[in-house]
């Protein structure tokens, strides 16, 4: 800011100088006017890392987001050493506590030792450097350059000095100082300070280290040789009782303690306890701002750190008791019911897992039997099952373009004909894969995808293997997508910040959910599998569902109660084998434990059927040696498919039950082509040799095949010599009532002709 002044004509030249001099005084004294109080520095303070807290307001997370500077968090001085405090004040500002922000007998010896070229201490006070660090935010007049300070930046510091005197307390100069003074590279604050390179907080350090950091305070780029040369300096004024012997020795061991302390970087950029939620959270939040505009220095998350913490212990214990099987990693999410907030978040197994960094929340992996639920949800909302229906448990070779599949059980056993119900909560892999048929591969894909799981390829690609898990998904959407289960087929994204409402979206059958649910949590249906007794049957309301991958890769375990949904991954991130672990030995125990938790003073209650469903007594037909296939019970089912009698008609060789209209109360399907279908008959294959093959669920006398409209075959499986072009083929009763239909289309030469 230029400065001029003019002399009146008539005014002596004292006067004139003696004006000018004030004039000048008053240009120095500007910045000091300007400078900011002490509530504004502290409000104002960036830290270069940010805080993500719980609900609770707990830090859970504290990662660096500033790459440019390393500040920690403002320290009150109440939370310093006094250790480090006296050393601070003996190196730089003796009288401190005595001067009003200029120490004016330091300033005479200063000069007096300037006039006959003697090397004397600075003159400048802790008061009069916090003022120039105050102003490097500001005009940057006061703040020293390469070459040191000039006189008039001398002079307006000592007013900007005195200035801060009588508008600040003592205690706050000094705390404002040691939280904004730089000390070495990259490092401003005595937080960043402490944590750097003593491994601690600023309230633990002791003389030693507080020798240290008040000698790089006037050095903070010095050799280690020469910081530990003044640190001793400092040391021996904090300590003059102690003898000369004694304070060589101090110095001696000093020297070795400064040159390790200025090589140790012991404050990594991240450090808590939810390192994957936070980089996720983070992400989510920043997307939120304006380009260019940093994050706040705090971040309340939805996290609960309790069970964070909970859930991080239990992960690491039973993954311990797992180690001789050949696991090491896992991974934790528990979602609230209501909300879709994530409450608690762990990625790893942390010092367990060689591979730490990876999140074993959002990798994809394979799902097993953890999707049949959904299978079964879309076939009883499709009405092509319901409950009690019966579906064979049996060696079953289903043809595909590449080849037979033949699903097997996990135990390699077969059960037989067996109801829906023990069909889901025992997990048994045959009946699923030929409920698939049913709904076909394509139509269930494209269920997955409404509850949003993100498949990368189409159902086409897993085929049926589909509904025995093949697909790769991130625990993180499993999980989501069984919270969509326990809203009555509602989906709405997760949260990571508490406080905003979810936005539902219809997913599913609302009936067919709660179906599913009643089944999942049903301890008798899952005991031909898991026992009666198993870790899976909790002393509350709760489903459940465990999955294992192809060669035990992968183990799982999601569900949910009334207010919670928590999925647990347990496997490698390497993706090699586990051993001889199952669903109630791999995650199933982490699930029971965590979901124990959250119900220790919290009650589950059974969820109230939706409008729709109705509750009916069942009986089941004798199974080859007379005996009932299953116990009578009561049964849910959407209103409309109930009956009393679930049997199989004598000598029945299907892979289901006999009845186009249904002893089981559900209308025969098609099964094969799938709907939307396009078939490419190949030009050097006689028309004649390529068989079109429908096939239908239910009687073959009592089922009748219409393509256009006209009946052209019949039973449940017929082959039709195709003919180009789109078609649409019905499937009816003996009645000619439609039982079901779909459209399909033939590309290239073909033969019109019947059976």
């Amino acid at each position: 800011m230029p400065f001029f002044v003019s002399f009146p004509a008539g005014l002596p030249r004292v006067r004139w100088r003696w004006r000018a001099g004030v004039a000048a005084l008053a240009w120095l004294a500007l910045p000091a006017w300007a400078l900011p109080t002490f509530h504004e520095v502290r409000t104002g303070f960036r830290s270069s890392e940010t805080l993500v807290l719980s609900r609770e307001g707990e830090v859970v997370q504290r990662v660096r987001t500033d790459a440019s500077v390393r500040r920690g968090q403002w320290q009150a001085l109440a939370d310093m050493s006094p250790a480090l405090r006296q050393a601070l004040v003996l190196s730089e500002d003796k009288r401190f506590y005595e001067h009003s922000g200029v120490d004016w007998a330091a300033v005479s010896a200063a000069a007096w030792g300037n006039l006959w070229n003697q090397r004397t201490r600075g003159a400048s006070t802790l008061t009069m450097q916090l003022a120039g660090l105050l102003d490097g935010d500001a005009s940057g007049f006061l703040r020293q350059g390469p070459g040191g300070r000039g006189v008039a930046q001398k002079l307006g510091q000592a007013v900007a000095a005195q200035v801060l005197d009588r508008r600040w307390r003592k205690d706050q100069i000094l705390e404002a100082y040691l939280n904004l003074v730089p000390f070495r590279g990259e490092i401003v604050g005595i937080d960043a300070l402490a944590r750097t390179l003593f491994g601690k907080a600023p309230h633990g350090l002791d003389e030693r280290e507080a020798a240290v950091a008040a000698a790089l305070v006037r050095a903070p780029n010095a050799r280690p040789a020469l910081v530990a040369q003044r640190a001793c300096g400092v040391l021996r004024a904090m300590r003059p009782q102690a003898g000369s012997a004694a304070a060589r020795a101090e110095c001696d061991a000093l020297d070795l303690f400064t040159t390790a302390a200025l090589q140790r970087r012991a404050w990594a950029a991240s450090d808590g306890m939810a390192p994957h939620f936070a980089r996720q959270f983070m992400a989510q939040q920043r997307a939120l701002l304006a380009p260019g505009q940093p994050l706040p220095a705090t971040l309340r998350s939805s996290l609960r750190a309790p069970l964070q913490r909970m859930a991080q212990q239990t992960l690491a214990q039973h993954l311990r008791e797992l180690r001789g099987r050949n696991v090491e990693d896992g991974a934790v999410v528990v979602l609230d019911n209501a909300s879709g907030e994530v409450l608690a978040w762990v990625g790893s197994s942390g010092e367990l897992s060689q591979a730490a960094e990876v999140d074993g929340v959002l990798a994809r992996r394979q799902p097993g039997s953890t999707l049949k639920p959904f299978l079964y949800a879309q076939a009883i909302a499709q009405r092509r099952l319901t409950a009690a229906s019966l579906v064979h448990d049996a060696p079953a070779q289903i043809g595909t373009a590449s080849g037979l599949y033949i699903p097997q059980n996990y135990d390699r056993q077969f059960k037989g004909w067996v109801s829906v119900r023990t069909a889901l909560a025992a997990s048994l892999n045959v009946p699923a894969v030929r409920t698939l048929v049913m709904v076909s591969p394509d139509a269930f894909f494209a269920q997955l995808r409404q509850l949003g799981l993100p498949l990368a390829e189409s159902g086409g690609y897993y085929g049926y293997s589909l509904a025995l898990g093949s697909s790769e998904v991130p625990l993180l959407h499993l999980a989501n997508a069984y919270r969509a289960l326990a809203n009555g087929g509602r989906v709405s994204p997760v949260a990571y910040a508490p406080g905003a409402a979810p936005t539902f979206t219809p997913a599913l059958d609302a009936r067919a959910a709660f179906v599913v649910g009643d089944i999942l949590s049903d301890p008798n249906a899952r005991a031909r599998t898991f026992g009666t007794d198993s870790v899976l049957a909790t002393r509350f309301w709760s489903a459940v569902k465990t999955g294992t991958s192809k060669d035990m890769r992968d183990n799982w375990a999601v569900g949910w109660s009334a207010r919670y949904t928590v999925g647990v991954w347990v496997g490698n991130a390497s993706g090699a084998s586990m051993h001889d672990v199952s669903g109630t030995s791999g995650a199933a125990p982490i699930w029971a434990a965590v979901m124990g938790w959250l119900h220790a003073r919290t009650p589950s209650r059974a969820p109230q059927p939706p409008a729709g469903l109705v509750r009916h007594d069942v009986r089941f037909g004798p199974d080859a040696q007379g005996q009932p296939l299953e116990s009578q019970r009561a049964e849910w089912f959407i209103d409309g498919t109930q009956q009393p009698l679930f049997a199989m008609d004598s000598g029945a060789a299907s892979a289901y039950p006999q009845s186009a209209g249904g002893q089981n109360g559900i209308q025969a399907r098609i099964q094969s082509p799938a709907p939307g279908t396009i078939i490419a008959l190949d030009p050097d294959i006689p028309p004649a040799r390529q068989r079109l093959w429908f096939e239908a669920s239910g009687e073959g006398s009592g089922l009748r095949w219409r393509i256009d409209g006209r009946e052209l075959g019949r039973g449940a499986r017929w082959g039709w010599l195709p003919w180009p072009g789109r078609h649409l083929v019905e499937l009816t009763d003996t009645r000619g009532q439609v039982l079901d239909s779909l459209r399909f289309e033939v590309r290239g030469a073909g033969v019109r002709g019947g059976a």
